[in-house]
Protein backbone atom coordinates (compact mmCIF):
# COMPACT_ATOMS: atom_id res chain seq x y z
CA UNK A 1 0.00 0.00 0.00
CA UNK A 2 1.32 3.35 -1.06
CA UNK A 3 1.99 5.73 1.49
CA UNK A 4 -0.10 8.61 1.59
CA UNK A 5 1.28 11.83 0.98
CA UNK A 6 -0.18 14.75 3.89
CA UNK A 7 -2.25 16.35 1.18
CA UNK A 8 -3.96 13.39 0.49
CA UNK A 9 -4.13 12.40 4.60
CA UNK A 10 -6.01 16.16 5.66
CA UNK A 11 -9.64 14.53 2.71
CA UNK A 12 -9.89 11.08 5.01
CA UNK A 13 -9.91 9.96 8.58
CA UNK A 14 -8.15 7.49 9.55
CA UNK A 15 -9.94 3.76 9.85
CA UNK A 16 -9.24 2.92 13.44
CA UNK A 17 -8.06 4.90 16.48
CA UNK A 18 -4.45 3.06 15.64
CA UNK A 19 -3.68 4.06 12.67
CA UNK A 20 -5.01 7.87 13.59
CA UNK A 21 -2.40 7.68 16.84
CA UNK A 22 0.35 6.58 14.39
CA UNK A 23 -0.41 9.33 11.69
CA UNK A 24 0.05 11.34 14.31
CA UNK A 25 3.24 10.16 15.82
CA UNK A 26 4.40 10.41 12.62
CA UNK A 27 3.83 14.29 11.89
CA UNK A 28 4.79 15.06 15.49
CA UNK A 29 8.53 13.13 14.65
CA UNK A 30 8.24 15.28 11.50
CA UNK A 31 7.98 18.62 12.89
CA UNK A 32 9.81 18.37 15.45
CA UNK A 33 12.61 17.08 13.56
CA UNK A 34 12.38 20.32 11.40
CA UNK A 35 11.52 18.12 8.15
CA UNK A 36 8.85 19.75 6.83
CA UNK A 37 8.94 23.53 5.23
CA UNK A 38 6.57 26.10 6.80
CA UNK A 39 3.76 25.86 4.62
CA UNK A 40 3.84 21.95 5.12
CA UNK A 41 4.17 22.15 8.70
CA UNK A 42 0.92 24.39 9.08
CA UNK A 43 -0.65 21.87 7.35
CA UNK A 44 0.82 18.83 8.92
CA UNK A 45 -0.26 20.99 12.34
CA UNK A 46 -3.91 21.29 11.13
CA UNK A 47 -4.11 17.41 10.32
CA UNK A 48 -2.90 16.57 13.83
CA UNK A 49 -5.56 18.75 15.09
CA UNK A 50 -8.06 16.57 13.35
CA UNK A 51 -6.76 13.55 14.16
CA UNK A 52 -6.51 14.21 17.63
CA UNK A 53 -10.38 15.16 17.83
CA UNK A 54 -10.87 12.40 16.25
CA UNK A 55 -9.12 10.14 18.76
CA UNK A 56 -10.78 11.72 21.60
CA UNK A 57 -14.10 11.32 19.79
CA UNK A 58 -13.43 7.59 19.90
CA UNK A 59 -12.01 7.19 23.50
CA UNK A 60 -15.10 9.34 24.34
CA UNK A 61 -17.33 6.55 22.46
CA UNK A 62 -15.29 3.81 24.31
CA UNK A 63 -16.09 5.12 27.26
CA UNK A 64 -19.69 5.71 27.03
CA UNK A 65 -19.61 2.20 25.63
CA UNK A 66 -17.90 0.54 29.15
CA UNK A 67 -20.03 2.90 31.46
CA UNK A 68 -22.90 1.29 29.37
CA UNK A 69 -21.55 -2.26 29.63
CA UNK A 70 -20.47 -2.05 33.38
CA UNK A 71 -23.48 -0.02 34.72
CA UNK A 72 -23.61 0.10 38.31
CA UNK A 73 -20.32 -2.48 38.63
CA UNK A 74 -17.67 0.76 37.97
CA UNK A 75 -16.73 1.42 41.33
CA UNK A 76 -13.76 4.33 42.28
CA UNK A 77 -10.64 3.36 43.36
CA UNK A 78 -9.31 3.42 46.77
CA UNK A 79 -6.30 6.10 47.04
CA UNK A 80 -3.72 2.83 46.71
CA UNK A 81 -5.62 -0.14 45.94
CA UNK A 82 -8.64 -1.70 44.44
CA UNK A 83 -12.32 -1.27 45.23
CA UNK A 84 -12.39 -4.46 46.91
CA UNK A 85 -9.83 -3.10 49.30
CA UNK A 86 -12.10 -0.27 50.20
CA UNK A 87 -14.50 -2.26 51.65
CA UNK A 88 -17.68 -1.76 49.32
Amino acid sequence: MPKKTLQESTATMPESFELAMAELAQLVAQMEAGALPLDASVVAYRRGAELVRFCSTQLERVDQQVKLLEGELLKPLAPGGSAEESGE
